[in-house]
């Protein structure tokens, strides 16, 4: 049954309105999230101790990024909405209920294997810590705190997952706020209790209890639902086969950004101190656009498209993935040219304070304007991902990362030696962009995706308002010296000023262009 004229708006207003429901809440986890890294830049700024301290939360990040909001759930929203379409209300408990004894167990013996290999993958993945017997002594501990956030943060994304296909965006989005003030008050109230070359292992420490305190503030929300999960271990149900058959495949295909990033550090180690503080300073930054818009565009999404596939509407299908594709770009260009304009006014603004020096910022900011050129292209990855995974296609997505990663391999080979750790960050974005563009291709190919009427106008409008906004914010970031001398309130006064402006111009000439707020809601753009 295919959507009437009036249902196709009114479902795609009912994006949006999901859609600024999870950036809101996400740009509060964000904006607290660069408070934290402000704190722990200022506390313990950069040394062995916090290279340490990053490899070792980003190696459970990364396997969080990879199981739990990649492969998992992108195989298990798509089956719990064919079920919720489907099937009654026992057989979503049902699947809910093995799908977490399953789940569960898994994460419960891969976390035991970490903790108890934590020196071998600290082997693995920081070989440069093996020239400092006190650095890699600082990672394992701390990768031993760490580790079990897996175990946790991947029940809470569990949990989430399923809140979202109800469509109870807003709780999940906000979870992550817990992690950064657990980090902030391990930064400013347990750090100090530990020697200065031990300070980073408070914010290990930090990392543990945000685990748990973010699976406990799902549980309740799952309650009211009368969903929480009854953990049964399973592996021959139907339902949990065809979830780990799909999520066999995605394990590459939506995390190829993140092995990436994974790939980065280990190379970084072998560069000089400070390498993979840099480059963690600078993705965080890129991080803040991309989770506030295209994290929460592919949240709200994936559990649409997959009910649209669910019901056989593919002219709505293409019309929402392409709704969500000019939105990624309406945001993701702008936000990618403000980063590398202005990448050094963000920087010395947030972070240059105490430890943190001005030859820190420059390092950082070289690497982030290297990562802000595949901005958009992390984006449309987000995006374009659920286009396969909404029809419980995953292989063709793992073909693709493949390819991006072994890319991804040769260009860091190619550029680490010559541009050190801001080749490894432009190694990233040059695989992002092929990696979205082979996306795009196989969507085209398929017949799922092809652009609606009005493209080449739209692109052109976002295209000179970008232009106009760029050479307004550096116009006026360069107007003023206070970047390394002022006050931490002059900074943010002058930063908060360049932003708003670059904001205006750029909604300014996309409304003399003929742009209309309406069209956020309203397809064609």
């Amino acid at each position: 049954m295919s959507d009437t004229p009036t249902a196709a708006p009114r479902r795609r207003s009912g994006l949006f309105a999901s859609t600024m429901v999870v950036s809101v809440m996400t740009l509060l986890s964000r904006v607290l999230g660069l408070v934290r890294d402000v704190v722990v830049a200022r506390m313990l700024g950069v040394s062995a101790g916090t290279d340490a301290f990053f490899v070792a939360f980003r190696i459970p990040n990364f396997l969080r990024r990879l199981f739990a909001e990649g492969a998992f759930n992108q195989a298990f929203v798509p089956v719990l909405s064919e079920y919720k379409e489907r099937g009654s209300q026992a057989a979503v408990r049902h699947l809910i209920d093995r799908v977490a004894g399953t789940l569960g167990s898994a994460l419960l013996l891969v976390t035991v294997l970490g903790v108890v290999g934590a020196p071998l993958l600290i082997g693995l993945f920081a070989p440069g810590f093996g020239d400092d017997p006190l650095q890699r002594a600082l990672a394992v501990e701390m990768l031993r705190l760490t580790f079990p956030y897996l175990f946790f943060i991947s029940l809470t994304a569990f949990a989430g997952a399923i809140l979202n296909a109800w469509g109870r965006f807003a709780v999940p989005a906000f979870t992550p706020v817990l992690l950064n003030l657990c980090m902030i008050g391990a930064a400013l109230l347990l750090a100090p209790l530990f020697a200065p070359e031990r300070m980073a292992v408070a914010l290990a420490w930090g990392v543990l209890a945000a685990g748990v305190a973010q699976l406990l503030f799902q549980l309740p929300f799952l309650a009211r639902l009368s969903l929480v999960p009854r953990p049964k271990i399973d592996t021959r149900d139907e339902g949990v086969v065809k979830i780990m058959k799909l999520m066999a495949p995605a394990l590459f295909g939506v995390s190829v950004s993140q092995i990436n990033l994974l790939l980065d550090t280990v190379l970084a180690t072998l560069l000089e101190t400070g390498s993979p503080t840099w480059l963690y300073y600078s993705d965080r930054l890129v991080e803040l656009p991309l989770g506030i818009f295209g994290i929460a565009i592919a949240t709200v999404i994936l559990p649409n498209l997959s009910r649209l596939h669910a019901g056989d509407t593919p002219e709505a299908f293409a019309r929402t993935l392409d709704w969500g594709i000019r939105l990624v770009v309406l945001v993701g260009l702008p936000a990618a040219a403000a980063l590398a304009v202005i990448s050094t006014p963000l920087l010395a603004t947030l972070f240059h304070y105490g430890e943190f020096s001005v030859s820190d910022v420059a390092h950082s900011a070289a690497s982030l304007q290297a990562y802000a050129f595949g901005l958009l292209a992390f984006m449309l990855i987000k995006v374009l991902a659920p286009g396969f995974f909404a029809r419980q296609d995953t292989r063709t997505p793992v073909r693709i990362g493949v390819i991006a990663l072994v890319a991804n391999m040769v260009f860091n080979l190619i550029l680490v030696w010559h541009l050190r750790h801001v080749g490894l960050a432009l190694a990233t974005a040059l695989s992002a962009w092929l990696n979205a563009g082979l996306l795009w291709r196989g969507l085209q190919r398929d017949g799922v995706y092809q652009a609606a009427a009005g493209w080449w106008a739209f692109l052109v409008r976002v295209l000179v308002a970008t232009l106009a906004m760029g050479l307004g914010i550096h116009y006026l970031a360069s107007l003023t010296g206070v970047w390394f001398d002022g006050s931490a309130l002059v900074r943010a006064g002058w930063l908060a000023l360049v932003v708003i402006a670059g904001m205006a111009i750029y909604l300014l000439v996309l409304l003399v262009m003929g742009f209309k707020p309406r069209h956020l809601r309203r397809s064609p753009l």
